[in-house]
């Protein structure tokens, strides 16, 4: 089974998270992040842009119909 995440990814979603905890990380409001799931999400975003091998995003929750 290949990776899903490349080593850009990696790289990315690190920086995110030391500038979260440092207190740096701002995000598209340029309030400060202080949810990690947050963090995690603006490194893939930026990974995404630069290239990185990245999983497509989720377009939401898609709750099942029963028929």
């Amino acid at each position: 089974m290949a990776k899903k995440y490349g080593a850009k990814a990696s790289t990315e979603v690190e920086k995110a998270m030391h500038e979260m905890k440092e207190g740096k990380l701002k995000s598209g409001t340029k309030k400060k992040v202080t949810n990690p799931k947050q963090a995690i999400a603006i490194g893939l975003s930026k990974a995404r842009k630069a290239g990185g091998k990245v999983p497509t995003k989720a377009a939401g929750s898609k709750s099942k119909k029963k028929s």
